[in-house]
């Protein structure tokens, strides 16, 4: 489970508001299989309101192209759980949000909904940020092992090692 317990996750949080509030920056989460998990984690630490905006559980296609601003063409070409629909969301909830910084998750966490080509744990996850005004983005991708809650938990300890590292 890579160490990534309860208390593991509340450090990870608390270091990254103190690493966004001493940066003056505002997040956004835009999450589909973890359906809202990091941004309970991320709003379990006090003084949170200060450097979280807000956040997007999306499961559905539909919600990702309505709220977001996920294209049908990319979700057509690529599906839900690619790098492409990561990138969208993570600067779709940059843009929306009116944030510094975004993350988006977008995965199969299971017991279902695994195909060959994204099997259950295959996860894709997405940053976006502003610096001097202008959006860049990135993903990463990753297959973890377990059942559901553990594929999710694994999903949040990695966004949030990632948000500090980025």
């Amino acid at each position: 489970m890579n160490g990534w317990d309860d208390a593991t996750l509340a450090g990870l949080a608390r270091q990254a508001g103190e690493f966004l509030s001493s940066r003056g920056l505002r997040l956004v989460t835009a999450e589909s299989c973890t359906g809202g998990y990091l941004s309970t984690v991320l709003t379990d630490s006090p003084g949170s309101s200060d450097w979280f905006a807000c956040g997007w559980a999306c499961y559905s296609n539909r919600a990702k192209q309505r709220d977001l601003g996920v294209s049908a063409g990319t979700l057509a070409t690529h599906g839900a759980v690619s790098e492409a629909v990561v990138l969208e969301l993570a600067l779709g909830a940059l843009h929306v949000g009116g944030a510094d910084r975004a993350i988006s998750i977008s995965g199969v966490a299971g017991p279902a909904g695994g195909t060959l080509r994204h099997p259950v744990g295959a996860v894709w996850f997405g940053q976006a940020a502003r610096d001097e005004g202008k959006p860049r983005a990135a993903a990463q991708f990753r297959q973890w092992q377990g059942d559901r809650d553990t594929v999710r938990r694994q999903s949040v300890g990695f966004a949030l090692e990632w948000l500090l590292a980025y």
